[in-house]
Order: C-alpha cells, then sequence, then structure tokens
C-alpha cells in the first residue's frame, strides 16, 4: 500500500492580517509638505485669457440667436485698407479688359455700370434657361429642374432681404420677374406630375 499523503493545513487568517496592517500603513496620511514653487516652463491655464488678448466674447444665449448658424467658422471680414485696395486693383484690371475689348472693336461704347436690375434680371434669366427656354427649334428642351427651384428660391431670398431698400421701380421690377419665374416653373412641374393620357383602344373588328 502506498502512503498516506500529508496535507499542510495553512492559516490564512493570520495572512489576511499581516496584509491589512501593510495596507494602513502605506494608506497613512504623509505630513503635509511645504508648498514647491512652480516649475519653469509652460502650465496649463483654465478660464485665463491670455496677455494682451480680449477675453473670449460670450456664448450666445437662445434668446440671443436670431438666424440659424452658417455651418463652419468664417473668417475674419478685411480690413478697411485691404478692401479699399482690393477695389482699387479690381477697377484698374477691368478698365484695362474694357480698354482691350474696345481696341479690337472700336463701334462698341462703353459698358453701363452694373446695377441692381441687372443681378434680378441675371437670375431670372438663368431660371428660365434651366426650365428649358430658348432652345432651338427641332431640339429637345434640356431641363434642370432642380437648379431652376434653386434660383427661383434665390430671387426670393433676393426679395425678402432687400424688402424696405430699393426703389419702387427696383421692387416692381423684381416682383415681377419672381412672378414669371414661379408660373413657369409651376406649369412646368404640372406637366411632368400629370399622368399621361392613356391611348384610346382599338376600334372593335366587325
Amino acid at each position: 500500500m502506498s502512503e498516506t499523503p500529508k496535507f499542510e493545513v495553512i492559516d490564512r487568517r493570520k495572512m489576511k492580517a499581516e496584509e491589512e496592517k501593510a495596507s494602513q500603513r502605506q494608506s497613512a496620511p504623509a505630513a503635509p509638505a511645504a508648498p514647491a514653487e512652480p516649475a519653469p516652463g509652460p502650465r496649463l491655464v483654465v478660464n485665463e485669457p491670455r496677455s494682451g488678448e480680449k477675453e473670449p466674447p460670450r456664448p450666445a444665449q437662445e434668446a440671443d440667436v436670431e438666424e440659424p448658424s452658417l455651418g463652419a467658422e468664417l473668417p475674419p471680414p478685411p480690413t478697411a485698407k485691404e478692401s479699399s485696395e482690393q477695389k482699387a486693383a479690381y477697377d484698374a484690371s477691368a478698365q484695362r479688359l474694357e480698354d482691350l475689348i474696345r481696341a479690337q472693336n472700336p463701334a462698341a461704347g462703353p459698358q453701363p455700370p452694373v446695377g441692381f436690375e441687372h443681378l434680378a434680371q441675371q437670375l431670372y434669366l438663368t431660371a428660365m434657361l434651366q426650365l428649358g427656354a430658348g432652345t432651338q427649334e427641332g431640339q429637345r428642351p434640356r431641363v434642370d429642374i432642380v437648379g431652376a427651384r434653386t434660383t427661383i428660391d434665390l430671387l426670393g431670398v433676393l426679395a425678402e432681404k432687400t424688402r424696405g431698400n430699393l426703389t419702387a421701380a427696383e421692387d416692381r421690377m423684381l416682383q415681377s420677374v419672381l412672378f414669371e419665374a414661379r408660373m413657369a416653373f409651376l406649369e412646368l412641374t404640372s406637366m411632368m406630375t400629370v399622368p399621361p393620357v392613356p391611348p384610346p383602344p382599338p376600334p372593335a373588328k366587325k
């Protein structure tokens, strides 16, 4: 017969007590040390503006928000000097272009200055072309109905944003082209959404 195996009994209560004593010694609060001098180098500053900088603007509250956000943060606007210098350079370049055109076509007179009516008419003509106007006879119209809707909406935005700032003639012209563009859009979309008329049934055989 084989020998009976021997077992060793370990009192784990003593081991646990020793572990608790060691843990208490490690967790004992240390004596307060003297405040150390701030180390040289960069440090983290929370809610404190840098020297020479203005305090950041207060975030707009719900009551202060009048218009929806435009999305991405826009760059700062140009200064008055930058705008003036750019305007002068643009005018000089435009004048050189006009001189070149008149040198090649002496009969052409000077171009009239661009006004508000040119902007409204340009948007109106763009919308009508997108609706298929101006297509040569015998050719299939090319219609961009989504682009036409966007252009007509731009005319509506223009009318809304300039309300009260136009002369009577400018306002009458803008309202007229907006009305005509919307009517053309309605006519075309009505034709697109009306179901086709089914062909007549074949005549009955006698």
